[in-house]
């Protein structure tokens, strides 16, 4: 099951995505060579699977049985000479043992059947079953050869070896038809297969480009902090280095002075550490958070839930922190973020469950923000570019000295948790 934000899954997921398990013995040996990712070339035929045996031998046993049938009509219906009732039925033999390696050699076999089959009659059944397997594994131009042959041939046959039982008219149509029913059939099977060969394609490159999104939604991350970081403290550090370099070089300056600009180099340096605090706090990837109004903190999720209900979400809040005004601002903005996340994604992807955000922790413990939601009464159409919210979550969370883990529930809802890290009080 997908998850509802579409994201690859990352290594600290809630729930890892199934794995695939293919049944190959019921596919084509053909196609499962074509379908593993990571087969070995080694130039020989992909091993029959227990399909391909059964499909082989049944094959095989329809070539006998109407090989039989055909070899009984001329010991009755025909006054052949007996050299050449006994050349037709060793044809029919040798082509019915032929088809065991119509896998190996479809163009081949089919080009021999050509032939064999104007020749006798008993072959009929294998001629029809070389004719379907190279119209399987080969592209139509080399069908288009074989099967004119054949269709160019059979006027001739039945004008030569008349049916006893059907006029030469109904013999020649009814023949015609067979042909063309069984290159059919075979061109329809080659089609499905080509077309689930399309699919794992197309999966395979839609993996790729999601993984690729993911990579570069954390590289567009890294690059936002670096350009915060260079924006909102270099000026600091370089007043710090200024104050610092005065004091080298100055080192008779008056007390006052030097205890002034030790004061500066102090104070700029703690603004800058907490610069840096509340960079990794907020930074977004793709999202500046600096808009000129107060950054929401935890005690801003009641509006946020509020706000929620009002645009149709079925939201509960369990608030368990008793003062969210202890929280420091950079844990309880990355707090809000989190949830304001959750609510957004069970909105786009899950609308009309339920949904409840539980937010609990300490000083000392950490701050836990847990969002789940229900799963989604019916199908809901994937929402383009989704994902991208979690990745930056993610990296945001781990830069603070956290994790954020997110995925599918058991249940089929989806769900959020993520810990921050809240220091104890100073002693």
């Amino acid at each position: 099951m997908r998850g509802q934000d579409g994201a690859v899954r990352t290594p600290d997921a809630l729930h890892t995505a199934p794995r695939l398990v293919r049944r190959t013995w019921l596919l084509p040996s053909a196609l499962v060579a074509e379908l593993e990712p990571d087969a070995e070339r080694s130039g020989r035929p992909p091993r029959r699977t227990a399909r391909d045996w059964a499909v082989d031998f049944t094959c095989f046993l329809l070539a006998v049985v109407v090989g039989l049938v055909a070899a009984e009509s001329l010991g009755t219906g025909e006054d052949l000479p007996r050299a050449l009732l006994v050349t037709d039925q060793l044809l029919g033999v040798l082509s019915c043992a032929a088809l065991w390696v119509r896998r190996r050699r479809p163009l081949g076999l089919a080009v021999a059947m050509v032939p064999v089959g104007f020749l006798s009659d008993t072959a009929g059944g294998a001629c029809m079953v070389a004719l379907f397997t190279l119209a399987v594994h080969r592209p139509f131009r080399y069908v288009a050869f074989v099967g004119g042959a054949d269709l160019a041939l059979i006027p001739l046959f039945f004008w030569l070896r008349p049916e006893p039982d059907l006029a030469y008219p109904a013999a020649v149509v009814f023949t015609v038809i067979l042909t063309v029913a069984v290159i059919g059939w075979g061109m329809f099977v080659r089609s499905k297969r080509q077309l689930m060969l399309s699919l794992r394609d197309r999966a395979r490159r839609a993996e790729t480009e999601a993984r690729l999104r993911a990579e570069q939604a954390q590289r567009l991350a890294r690059e936002a902090i670096a350009r915060e970081m260079h924006d909102v403290l270099a000026h600091r550090l370089t007043l710090l280095s200024v104050h610092a370099g005065a004091l080298e070089f100055r080192p008779d300056a008056p007390r006052e002075e030097i205890a002034r600009a030790a004061g500066v180099i102090r104070e700029s340096a703690h603004e800058a550490l907490q610069d840096l605090r509340e960079i990794i706090g907020v930074l977004r990837a793709g999202e500046s958070d600096d808009g000129g109004r107060p950054q929401p903190t935890l005690g801003a999720l009641d509006a946020l839930v509020a706000e929620s209900r009002e645009a149709g979400l079925k939201v509960t809040l369990d608030q368990r922190v008793t003062d969210p005004g202890a929280v420091p601002a950079s844990v309880g903005r990355t707090a809000y973020r989190i949830a304001q996340e959750g609510l957004t994604n069970a909105r786009k992807h899950a609308p009309g469950a339920e949904t409840e955000v539980t937010v609990a922790g300490g000083p000392g413990e950490g701050l836990t923000v847990v969002v789940r939601n229900a799963a989604p009464d019916g199908d809901v159409p994937p929402v383009p570019g989704s994902g991208q919210g979690l990745i930056g979550l993610t990296e945001r969370a781990t830069l603070t000295g956290g994790r954020l883990a997110h995925g599918p529930r058991d249940d089929g809802g989806f769900e959020v948790r993520g810990w921050l890290p809240w220091p104890g009080a100073a002693r």
